[in-house]
């Protein structure tokens, strides 16, 4: 090849030595990306890692305070399983049962909570939405008394049903409280504060009659598109703050 082709070559590069700064720059920006996405996906493995050691870990405890339950349908009760009279583990798993459903309703019907949790009550979220599906289970499978008359396959699908209900909500409560409002965009964030600001106010019972008319309805307005919530709720709050609200105030 011909020496002067080489010649004008690098004195061309040499022209554009500075383009070097910005190639490096761009390269070093793809790298960075690289890593924070690598290092992203290995959290995310890990999280999901630690959710399913968690999940594992409930349902043993879970299971522990509702009772023995068969390992294979058709084998035979744990000896200490037999010995308790039907009713009384009825009994039992009812107090479990009403326990975890309290512990959701203090979510659920307490717009403060709803406010700085609002993925407790949100179906969209994975384990909110698997907490509302085991709920409905064990709600189905509950007996209408521990009297009532039923078989011993049913009562281990309602033991079942109860340990995971209890399972659900303790991982679906975890969760809810590790993403707070993490999950909204900063502008609905703001409008959060503001609600739980104003929800003060209109429970304040030393704030003016017109304050506090005020503060409800500014909760209402700053809640409307980003928590849906429902009627209980809602009736949960006007009574809270009836005593200054005027009468027929509707939601």
């Amino acid at each position: 090849m011909d020496p002067t082709f080489w010649t004008g070559f690098w004195h061309a590069v040499g022209s554009y030595w500075w383009l070097i700064f910005p190639i490096m720059g761009v390269a070093g920006g793809i790298g960075r990306r690289w890593q924070i996405a690598s290092r992203e996906r290995h959290e995310r493995r890990l999280e999901t890692l630690r959710l399913k050691s968690e999940l594992k870990t409930a349902e043993l405890q879970a299971r522990a305070l509702t009772g023995p339950v068969r390992t294979k349908r058709g084998a035979q009760p744990a000896p200490e399983a037999a010995s308790v009279p039907p009713n009384e583990l009825l009994e039992r798993l009812f107090k479990e049962h009403d326990e975890i459903t309290a512990r959701w309703l203090d979510y659920e019907l307490d717009v403060a909570k709803l406010i700085a949790f609002p993925a407790m009550s949100d179906g969209r979220q994975p384990l909110t939405a698997a907490f509302l599906r085991a709920k409905k289970t064990a709600d189905a499978l509950r007996p209408a008394s521990a009297d009532a008359k039923v078989s011993e396959q049913r009562v281990t699908e309602y033991l079942d049903a109860v340990g995971n209900y209890a399972v659900a909500f303790e991982v679906a409560e975890r969760d809810a409280r590790r993403l707070r409002d993490s999950t909204f965009s900063e502008d609905e964030r703001k409008r959060l504060d503001r609600a739980q600001h104003m929800l003060k106010v209109a429970l304040d019972e030393s704030a003016t009659q017109a304050e506090r008319q005020v503060a409800y309805k500014r909760v209402r307005d700053e809640l409307e598109g980003l928590i849906l919530l429902s009627d209980e709720a809602v009736q949960v709050l006007e009574t809270k703050v009836a005593g200054e609200l005027p009468r027929g105030t509707q939601a």
